[in-house]
């Protein structure tokens, strides 16, 4: 038997791994730049996506700015009396998040600036993540902007 075989076959693994792409060092501007875009459609769209989710109708009760304004200043009466210091940190913790909800519903956003963006960049980041019209459709994006955006045709 040939014995380059046998050590071959005998030998410990090196532990290292193959590499895999370019060496460390020599990305190309051009890469760079594609990969810079990428993040931008990312975002973009991640952005419009979640202005959708949260644009959403709710069930139960509509949060009001009114509804949020006097639940704080519930919270300041309570928190003027309350002697349990952990008591305090949760009423504490509860009004920072109507200040922030107050603040979320005081500031809309502006759908249609967002759409404007996300059917700038849709068509390339469907095609770049080889996703379906039933995969926006399914998350909220409408017909028509989809259209828009190239991603679906015009009927």
């Amino acid at each position: 038997m040939d014995s380059t075989l046998m050590s071959d076959q005998t030998s410990e693994p090196s532990g290292e791994k193959p590499r895999i792409g370019l060496p460390p060092g020599t990305m190309t501007e051009s890469h760079k730049l594609a990969l810079k875009e990428g993040r931008e459609r990312g975002q973009i769209v991640r952005h419009y996506l979640q202005a959708i989710e949260s644009a959403k109708p709710r069930r139960g009760r509509p949060i009001t700015p009114e509804g949020l304004r006097k639940g704080i200043e519930k919270i300041d009466a309570d928190l003027a009396t309350e002697k349990d210091p952990l008591r305090k940190l949760d009423l504490v913790q509860s009004k920072i998040k109507k200040q922030k909800d107050l603040e979320e519903l005081e500031s809309p956003i502006d759908l249609v600036a967002l759409e404007a963006e996300f059917v700038g960049v849709a068509k390339d980041y469907n095609d770049s993540k080889e996703l379906s019209p039933e995969a926006w459709l399914e998350l909220g994006v409408p017909r028509e902007v989809l259209r828009r955006a190239g991603i679906l045709e015009h009927r």
